[in-house]
């Protein structure tokens, strides 16, 4: 594409496109301009450089996360739905987990999801500040949560490079981190019956135990500060 008939919105969803498929070590001007039939210089001129290309795609992805209509739900389904809203997204874009550590993320979609989790905190009765720590305590865990997912992701990529066999040397890794596991007992308890894989991998329910488990505790802390939310909001 010519530069006058590209746009910011079009590159955008480019990069993010790249960005699944590359991850951010992969993302360049020139393979994004390949991408979009252009030269980098066009791309270059729109987005102005690399980080504020991953800071306008960063952003764009939290437009995908739903916000929950507070007047209708409950503020704990509305928390779950969030989180899992967020999960779901890191989980479809592993690139984020390492952009927001490397990176100055900021923009309108982020904007619009901050206020909403905060609301979403204030009704269960968090008041000021504690709302902020509210949500970001939920984050930490989410962002932890995804981080596993991404890790995996950008390893099995690095493996890969070279003619390598990612999945042979897993296989052979977890085979050898098994043997060590084995000389202690509890390890060796959940390792006797389940293979190296299956020990290995993180339950699948495990992200909503933690979540669940999170909101329990602020639902205690609500009740001892006598200010949590009504039974109609609960």
């Amino acid at each position: 594409m010519p530069r006058n008939t590209l746009t910011a919105e079009q590159i955008v969803r480019a990069a993010i496109e790249l960005l699944d498929a590359e991850g951010l070590d992969g993302l360049n001007m020139r393979s994004l301009g390949g991408r979009l039939g252009s030269a980098a210089t066009a791309v270059y001129w729109h987005v102005g450089n690399k980080d504020n290309l991953v800071r306008l795609a960063g952003d764009e992805v939290w437009q995908e996360i739903d916000l929950p209509d507070l007047d209708s739900l409950d503020w704990r389904t509305a928390a779950t739905t969030m989180a899992a809203g967020q999960h779901a997204m890191m989980t479809r874009h592993p690139w984020l987990v390492q952009a927001l550590a490397g990176h100055l993320l900021y923009g309108p979609g982020k904007a619009r999801h901050d206020d909403h989790i905060l609301a979403v905190y204030e009704k269960a009765g968090f008041v000021g500040a504690e709302a902020d720590q509210a949500a970001a305590t939920v984050f930490v865990f989410v962002l932890g949560s995804a981080a596993g997912a991404s890790a995996t992701i950008a390893l099995t990529r690095r493996l890969n490079r070279g003619g390598g066999d990612a999945e042979e040397q897993l296989r052979d890794t977890m085979a050898r981190a098994s043997e060590i596991a084995m000389t202690y007992p509890r390890l060796r308890s959940r390792l006797q019956g389940a293979s190296a894989a299956e020990y290995n991998a993180a339950p699948d329910d495990g992200f909503a135990f933690g979540l669940q488990a999170i909101l329990d505790g602020f639902e205690k802390r609500l009740s001892a500060l006598g200010t949590a939310a009504g039974p109609g909001d609960r």
